[in-house]
């Protein structure tokens, strides 16, 4: 959505106008927002219920990239979960389930999110909207699947360090933070394609500018996954690197294509034998 695009937000009605043209006054546009916020927290409360009802296995889902790891290690390094102190299994068992809710409430909060930005766009601009809400969801998704079969990998080779003769105490609140970190940064990087398709289509990048600095972008690319990765250990970021590397690769493919064609309609609409509208 473009700037001027938030702010007809604040002009354009969802259908409650209250002024001429449709217009809605800025409190209406919190009395939605705050309706729309509630709705989704209702939803979030009510899948934190269920996941109570599932919570053991959501502790599997969330312990098999760690288990996975111990197994591959084998004898060679001796390493167990504990939680600590007395509110340490109340705070496990909510955190697991708020996680569960969150996520599984995500495609109602963020039709939410969208819905109330919907109004304040034009015609062509909703368009891509629907465009990006069809492609984030998939690749996003796609992300966090790439990231939990790369986390036993990473797992398995932090704890190889492990000295002989010592065992490895991993605190599972620690734990989880960090498999949560490490989904969410496969999840976001999965989405930045997209977004330079965004851009393409808002004019700000060409695919050829995308051509020239290919080369740049693609060591960027190795050195953002290097960082971003909590594993720090080089097959998740390899497993990071590649992915977005063949994304971005399309990302420019499609831009090239978009602008061969944006080109065509340029050059039909400024035919020299076209009468001029003036």
């Amino acid at each position: 959505m473009s700037f001027l695009g938030a702010l007809r937000l604040f002009q354009v009605s969802s259908g409650k106008g209250t002024g001429p043209g449709g217009q809605m006054a800025l409190a209406d546009h919190f009395r939605e927002l705050r309706g729309r916020l509630m709705r989704a927290l209702a939803v979030f409360l009510v899948l934190l219920v269920v996941a109570f009802f599932f919570y053991d296995q959501l502790l599997e889902l969330v312990l098999g990239p760690y288990n996975d790891a111990r197994v591959a290690l084998g004898a060679s390094v001796e390493s167990k979960a504990y939680i600590s102190g007395a509110t340490g299994p109340f705070m496990l068992n909510l955190k697991l389930c708020a996680m569960a809710a969150l996520v599984g409430s995500a495609p109602f909060w963020l039709y939410q999110i969208w819905a109330f930005i919907l109004p304040g766009l034009h015609a062509n601009e909703k368009r891509w909207t629907r465009v990006f809400v069809a492609v984030a969801g998939p690749l996003f998704i796609g992300g966090v699947a790439v990231g939990y079969y790369v986390l036993p990998k990473g797992l398995e080779v932090l704890l190889g360090f492990t000295p002989d003769g010592l065992e490895n105490l991993v605190e599972f609140g620690e734990y989880f933070n960090f498999l949560t970190r490490m989904l969410l940064v496969f999840g976001v990087a999965f989405e930045i394609p997209l977004f330079v398709v965004l851009l393409n289509l808002a004019g700000v990048i060409s695919g050829r500018t995308l051509g020239q600095h290919r080369p740049w972008i693609i060591v960027g690319t190795f050195i953002f996954a290097a960082v971003a990765t909590p594993s720090t250990d080089p097959i998740s970021m390899l497993f990071l690197a590649l992915p977005m590397s063949l994304l971005f690769v399309l990302s420019e493919v499609i831009s090239r294509v978009i602008d061969r064609r944006r080109g065509r309609t340029t050059a039909l609409e400024l035919d020299d034998d076209a009468q001029s509208p003036l």
